[in-house]
């Protein structure tokens, strides 16, 4: 990436959206751009944790795998957002791996160099531990989610969270229903049955390969209420708005 176009690219992640003008350009020469193909292994579970990771383009999965090869896909990583922010912060290794789900480029940023600009820039530690907040926030949810909803309640839940990152505006690029089974715990067959049935409910509709959600009402009933309440969090109003605020 051209480095005029670092500082644009740097000001949609929220760890840095808060930053002074120059504390971005402090900070984008110490990022490499990757470009991956689809279905690369970015890291693996256990590697060495020793980076942090911007998407530019594309979509990665975060995600775990048993020793039988079943898979659970923990969060989709998508253009804007960024992924191994514990890099950041401690020495072990990565908990999960991370897979490109089509072509996709990143911007690295090494854990040595972030220690040493913090001192520079004191802001970022603020910015990481919001950022930490709310993937906990997000866990959290996840979590509630899996133990306490049924299927038609989890899939509910996560074309919510889908749609709160731009608001009112048709899901393109929604996951496969086998990438969706595998964040909500279930089979395919059965995602697929509980879409059809959404649909036949006019909760949801299917437009030129893009859903749009058509009783949100609906859904979020499906969701649950406690859940409801995570996504009106200010933590996922931050995430999901591509305009950087002003800086004081």
């Amino acid at each position: 990436m051209p480095f005029l176009r670092l500082p644009g690219a740097l000001r949609t992640v929220p760890l840095f959206s808060q930053l002074r003008e120059t504390d971005i350009e402090l900070l984008a020469p110490l990022l490499t751009e990757r470009e991956y193909p689809r279905g690369h292994v970015i890291r693996f579970a256990h590697d060495p944790c020793d980076a942090f990771y911007i998407v530019l383009s594309g979509v990665v999965k975060v995600m775990l795998i048993a020793e039988d090869g079943r898979e659970v896909v923990l969060s989709l990583v998508r253009e804007g957002d960024f992924f191994g922010e514990t890099a950041l912060l401690d020495d072990e290794p990565y908990a999960a791996s991370v897979v490109a789900a089509e072509a996709t480029r990143l911007l690295v940023l090494r854990r040595d160099d972030f220690r040493r600009s913090i001192r520079d820039v004191p802001e970022l530690s603020f910015g990481l531990l919001r950022a930490v907040c709310a993937r906990l926030l997000e866990a959290d949810s996840r979590i509630g989610g899996l133990m306490l909803l049924d299927v038609t309640g989890r899939v509910a839940h996560l074309l919510l969270e889908l749609d709160a990152r731009n608001p009112n505006e048709p899901l393109r690029d929604l996951p496969t229903h086998q990438v969706i089974a595998q964040m909500v715990g279930s089979t395919r067959e059965t995602v697929s049955r509980t879409i059809g049935t959404m649909i036949a409910k006019e909760m949801i509709e299917s437009v030129d390969g893009m859903v749009r959600i058509r009783s949100r009402e609906a859904l979020e009933s499906a969701a649950g209420q406690m859940l409801r309440r995570r996504l009106k969090t200010p933590f996922a109003t931050e995430r999901a708005s591509p305009t950087p605020r002003p800086v004081p």
